[in-house]
């Protein structure tokens, strides 16, 4: 009547390409106990340390390729094109530059933060990863309201855009809403092909656009000195620091929506904690290459801003839209040069959705890895198909949400309106993030931290999360905000929206179906072929859970024969 199946045991054994390559032994064993000791009730998630990091291509990024990835993912066009719309925000050059300098202080106080977690749980997820190692109760919510926000917003549109803009205008052509919409969709297709087949070519290809948009953005900081010296076209390269905060708002709302988009320019220094399964020796490489990607790009930044301020009046870069380093390449060389920006900038925006859609692939398989319910069964997103290196399901994953976005905005407003809608979900996460920190340090102090956080870093962090929060509902003082005709506060509505459908949707999971059809969810491990560990949940009813609550042995997966079900 039942066929019983063992499930083969699982573990790095199971690898059939023994593709998992361990850098550092001692480093990881340290870890492994960490996560597997269940005296110490951390470890996050159903898989172990061992089986989390089984499978895929194995550990190929050292201190080099994470650092480029940290700066691959920071340096994407916030810093080409959103100063003008922080400066029209918060209405003067001394508060706007005060707000990059913020972001920069915000960046690292959560970088040290992230530190510490990836530290001490070096595993690909992020921020998946350090909920479930905290919030362990109820079992899946924390995981599955982590779920919909990475999933319904982790999308690359907002770049694919702007490549397409400004490919189309440094090729002399008239930006077209449909043609713009059909090449970023051709972009994010590019990638997730890419990404999916050649993973090393791919990782190649970050790493020069990186190279590449870093030395363009070195070029930009040194050319805006020059402007300073009084050497260049520009007649008055001073005008704007002069009162530079007359016309500052006084609209806490401007401030809180000028900053989302602040972070949002600087976003990225959290990258590598989401492909920590493949980066060698990970505790020593994350420590390096955090503090030294964010630090480099960070230093670019408002030295950059500086020098946009430099070539270009407050008015022209107000009227600049989302093209300010075209102006300022058209204010000190010329409409040639600024045509040829216009490139450079499409180039950078695709680097950035390389490197934002290498990383938010590889938090896609672990969500599915984790047991969170998909469509067509978990064992196909959690797998590495079909090259058994990349995993090509939690591209496509990321591919969906990226072409809705891209499509369904009013192009007049879905440039800033997507940067308002991606920060705010990030804030209430990054809020539970840091209570659970403080949780950890005060209900386990013992620990193993191979880094430590001040503090006081995190508390700071901790006050100007809860600002930007509560912020953006207060009305700006333009009564409208910068997304007309849009509600000022509409971002928000949605990012919270988020938050509870990934609660309903847990609800209706685990407890609702649960009790209309009587069955009994229950976990179990599973290794692919290509040596993946994942984590499948069962549904036992009747007779079946009766079995498994007494202990029937090797009771892990059951058919009923001749109905072509079976409880997975």
């Amino acid at each position: 009547m039942f066929s019983f199946l063992r499930s083969p045991e699982v573990g790095l054994s199971n690898d059939p390409q023994g593709v998992v390559h361990r850098k550092n032994e001692k480093e990881e064993s340290v870890v492994a106990g960490l996560d597997s000791d269940p005296t110490s009730n951390v470890n996050p998630g159903e898989l172990t340390f061992e089986e989390d990091t089984a499978g895929g291509i194995g550990r190929h990024l050292g201190v080099f390729s994470c650092t480029m990835l940290i700066i691959g993912r920071i340096i994407g066009t916030g810093i080409f094109s959103t100063p003008s719309t922080i400066l029209g925000s918060v209405g003067s050059v001394g508060a706007s530059l005060l707000l990059w300098v913020a972001g920069f202080l915000l960046s690292f106080c959560g970088l040290f933060i992230w530190l510490e977690f990836g530290t001490m749980f070096p595993r690909s997820g992020g921020e998946k990863v350090y909920l479930e190692a905290v919030y362990r109760r109820p079992k899946y919510l924390a995981t599955v309201i982590f779920a919909a926000s990475a999933i319904i917003l982790g999308f690359s549109a907002s770049n694919c855009i702007v490549f397409a803009r400004n490919i189309l205008v440094s090729a002399g052509h008239s930006a077209d809403r449909w043609v713009v919409r059909g090449i970023a969709i051709g972009v994010i297709v590019f990638t997730t092909i890419l990404h999916g087949f050649a993973p090393r070519l791919g990782v190649y290809l970050m790493n020069i656009l990186t190279l590449f948009k870093t030395i363009i953005l070195i070029f930009v900081v040194v050319t805006g000195w020059v402007v300073l010296s009084g050497k260049t076209r520009v007649k008055d390269p001073h005008l704007n620091f002069r009162d530079a905060f007359v016309g500052s708002s006084n609209s806490s709302n401007d401030y809180a929506t000028a900053m989302f988009k602040v972070l949002f320019a600087y976003d990225g220094w959290q990258n590598v904690n989401y492909v920590l399964n493949d980066v060698k020796n990970p505790v020593r490489t994350l420590k390096i290459a955090g503090p030294l990607g964010l630090g480099i790009t960070s230093a670019l930044y408002i030295l950059a801003n500086i020098s946009y301020f430099a070539a270009s009046s407050k008015d022209d870069i107000l009227k600049s839209g989302t093209t300010v380093a075209s102006l300022f390449f058209k204010n000190v060389f010329g409409n040639h040069a600024q045509r040829a920006l216009t490139a450079f900038v499409a180039l950078s925006a695709l680097g950035n959705v390389l490197t934002v859609t290498y990383a938010a692939a590889r938090v896609n398989q672990e969500l599915a890895k984790e047991g969170v319910p998909l469509p067509f069964k978990n064992r196909f997103w959690a797998s590495n198909w079909p090259t058994r290196n990349a995993p090509l399901p939690g591209l496509i994953v990321h591919l969906i949400p990226s072409v809705i976005v891209i499509i369904a905005p009013p192009p007049q407003v879905a440039y800033p309106f997507i940067l308002d809608i991606s920060g705010y979900p990030s804030q209430i996460i990054n809020l539970f993030i840091i209570l659970g920190l403080f949780y950890l340090r005060w209900s386990k102090p013992h620990l193993p931290r191979p880094f430590k956080v001040w503090l006081p870093l995190a508390f700071f962090f901790l006050v100007a999360n809860v600002f930007l929060l509560v912020a953006p509902f207060i009305r700006p003082a333009n009564k409208v905000g910068d997304t007309p005709p849009l509600p000022y506060y509409l971002y928000c509505l949605i990012g919270i929206a988020v938050i509870v459908f990934g609660v309903l949707y847990w609800a209706v999971w685990r407890l609702v179906l649960p009790y209309v059809f009587k069955f009994r969810l229950v976990p179990r491990k599973e290794v692919l072929e290509d040596g993946t560990v994942v984590t499948l949940v069962s549904q036992l009813t009747g007779f079946c859970t009766e079995m498994f609550s007494v202990g029937w042995p090797g009771l892990t997966e059951f058919s009923f024969p001749g109905k072509g079900w079976q409880g997975r």
